[in-house]
């Protein structure tokens, strides 16, 4: 297993923010989002690239870290 504590926070990062972004994509498709439309749609609108960065940057730590 090549998970160090530092590709490891990438991916409960990327975790998180994928499930922001489910969350958010559900608060807007059922009527009124808790937080507003607009708070929610940023939130949406920051999450689904954050996923991918957090995700991407996990599978370089680990790469650089295989010896």
């Amino acid at each position: 297993m090549y998970l160090t504590p530092k590709s490891g926070l990438f991916l409960g990062g990327s975790c998180v923010s994928a499930i922001a972004a489910v969350g958010s994509i559900f608060e807007l498709s059922y009527g009124q989002p808790d937080l507003g439309v607009q708070a929610t749609a940023i939130i949406l609108a920051l999450s689904i690239p954050l996923t991918g960065l957090f995700f991407f940057a996990a599978v370089k730590d680990a790469r650089a870290n295989m010896k």
